[in-house]
């Protein structure tokens, strides 16, 4: 389930999981340099070219002359429309002739080669390779390719360019050969490591094969040993990212498990509904009737796998009444979507109301299933229905303002809760979502005074506290709101499990407060200890492990942050994270040397 799109996720306690992530998305800068300097990952600094770098393919090298591109202001008129084909410089549209394979054979053979001295080999290639570079240029890619052969086959020490550029060949042939491309650019590598040109075209030639983890690896050296100077380079690794993480996550979605969410998420979902009576008992109630009632005590106690298993097993048996089937299908909807399998879920809820048409609930419910597809107008359809069939249901109200809170309309949002709490007042979260949307909407003195008040309301309620501790956090005062979620820890303790979210708040606040790595990671690993699958604790823990540059740990946890997502699209973050990492593993791997200058590098880009 995607927590920006679910209305029972836009619940307020799902606010730290979002505030970790974010904290990781929205330091953006030096992502290639996280490990190096403890800076976060997730995005790059501006780029501008170099001499030599170019972009992902790039023109032909000339010896560290920069070639001038035809069409440059010459004032020339042209005799055609000029192109920059995927490699080259500014090309003519028209094809001249291929030479015969004759005209390829050079006057010197390989017997006279073996008699020349270095110094006569090394003009030779040289020789061949600016007639490589003019048939490149003339787009005789067949041509140029033999050229720079010969040149690699004559030169006493063949040079890097001179792979690179038979490389540039094979990429405008038709078809691309992007096998040789990769060898050739493998081969230029192994004579010049900080081969920028090479490394580029490599990573398209791979990423054209979809290799992506290989392409990343490129992109991403490419773009640090450029120092940040190419913006091509970046997109290269934010589009790399994308892909790889994309298609590996789609992969994992469709042969994992289904797994329930964290205790505690769930726990959060559960209570963004008001409690309700379980439905009445049959007189002679059936051996599902019996069953029900124990998923149904079971999920009181939030014991919710079993909740779960028993609720299938009551549907199973066949319930009684109308009444305990529409609740059981209902709550195994729940269940499904909780884990993900959102059609099934839609299945069981739209059965839940044809048998009951006036349970408004699982009208609600489909209502999260249409944001969850991204369709709000679908979702605002439901919500009508359920009004039309009870519009006394403060529920309805409650979940119709969460669409808006995700939909950013916080004003419309806001009316939406204080209807919910003028039908019920008792319901701690309609309060907080509404400080909350205050406060987003810009009315800090509202929000304050409606956090205040509610703080009077439910004295006993860790929430309020734990929010309005988020809402001082993010003023950054932070004793304020280090007190804040201190109570809120103290009041879940009378809870068994306790809800973690105030905790790993805490860790947070002592960090952006104090810079006190080592506090803001006890209280993860705390949080962890309570609530083994608290994606917040791990997420946190994965920003602080690169922060200090321990890429194996954040590689860990980013691992498990893979482990506990609940849709595609954040694992697919998940990935996106630990997959760059893997590329800045692998580069420290290639260019030991290199470390000082990263640390230097990144500490002037924070």
């Amino acid at each position: 389930m995607s927590s920006s799109s679910s209305p029972a996720a836009a619940n307020a306690s799902q606010s730290v999981v979002e505030r970790a992530q974010d904290f990781v998305s929205e330091n953006k800068k030096a992502i290639l340099l996280a490990a190096a300097a403890a800076v976060a990952i997730g995005g790059v600094a501006a780029y501008h070219y170099s001499t030599r770098s170019g972009g992902p393919s790039g023109d032909l090298e000339k010896g560290g002359e920069k070639k001038k591109k035809s069409g440059s202001k010459s004032g020339k008129k042209k005799t055609g429309k000029s192109v920059k084909d995927a490699d080259g410089p500014l090309l003519e549209e028209r094809k001249p002739r291929e030479q015969p394979a004759a005209e390829l054979a050079e006057e010197v053979s390989a017997e006279q080669v073996a008699l020349m001295s270095n110094e006569e080999r090394s003009k030779l290639a040289a020789s061949l390779k600016a007639k490589g570079n003019s048939a490149y240029s003339s787009r005789q890619f067949s041509t140029a390719a033999e050229h720079y052969s010969r040149a690699i086959e004559v030169s006493p020490k063949p040079e890097a360019v001179f792979y690179s550029n038979r490389a540039a060949c094979y990429v405008n042939m038709s078809p691309p050969n992007y096998e040789k491309v990769i060898d050739d650019c493998t081969e230029a590598l192994k004579l010049d490591i900080n081969y920028i040109k090479a490394l580029n075209r490599r990573a398209t030639a791979l990423e054209s094969l979809e290799r992506y983890k290989e392409a990343l690896r490129d992109f991403t050296a490419a773009a640090i040993l450029d120092k940040f100077q190419n913006e091509q380079a970046a997109n290269a690794v934010d589009r790399v990212l994308k892909k790889y993480a994309t298609k590996e996550a789609a992969s994992i979605i469709v042969t994992r498990e289904p797994r329930l969410p964290s205790h505690t998420f769930v726990t959060a979902y559960f209570s963004a509904f008001r409690p309700r009576p379980h439905p009445p008992m049959p007189e002679n109630p059936t051996t599902g009737d019996e069953t029900l009632l124990l998923g149904l005590q079971a999920l009181d106690a939030t014991d919710y796998i079993h909740a779960m298993s028993l609720i299938g097993e009551a549907l199973n048996q066949g319930i009684s009444t109308d009444a305990g089937r529409a609740e059981a299908l209902n709550l195994r909807a729940t269940f499904k979507f909780l884990v993900g399998d959102t059609m099934s879920a839609k299945e069981d809820l739209e059965q839940s109301i044809e048998i009951l048409p006036s349970y408004t609930q699982s009208l609600v419910k489909i209502a999260s299933v249409y944001m969850e597809q991204g369709d709000a107008e679908k979702a605002f359809e439901c919500f009508e229905k359920a009004i039309a069939q009870n519009a006394d249901d403060p529920d309805i109200y409650y979940h119709r303002g969460q669409v808006l809170f995700i939909m950013n309309d916080f004003d419309e949002a806001a009316n939406n809760y204080t209807k919910s709490m003028e039908l019920d007042d008792d319901f701690v979260f309609s309060h907080i979502q509404l400080a909350v949307a205050q406060y987003k909407a810009n009315q800090l003195a509202n929000s304050m005074t409606t956090f205040r008040e509610t703080l009077r309301k439910f004295p006993n309620r860790s929430e309020p506290q734990n929010y309005y501790g988020e809402l001082l956090l993010d003023q950054q005062r932070f004793p304020d709101a280090v007190e804040k979620f201190d109570r809120a820890i103290e009041l879940e303790k009378e809870k068994t499990p306790p809800n973690v979210l105030p905790i790993v708040n805490k860790g947070l606040a002592l960090y952006q407060w104090k810079q006190d790595m080592g506090a803001a990671e006890r209280c993860c690993h705390e949080a962890l200890r309570i609530d083994p699958d608290c994606d917040a604790a791990v997420a946190t823990l994965a920003q602080l492990a690169m922060q200090q540059g321990k890429l194996s740990e954040s590689i860990t946890y980013f691992d498990r942050s893979a482990e506990l997502a609940r849709s595609e699209p954040e694992l697919t973050q998940a990935l996106t994270f630990k997959f760059a990492t893997d590329a800045q593993v692998e580069f420290q791997a290639n260019y030991p040397e290199l470390a000082a200058q990263l640390q230097q590098m990144a500490r002037g880009m924070v």
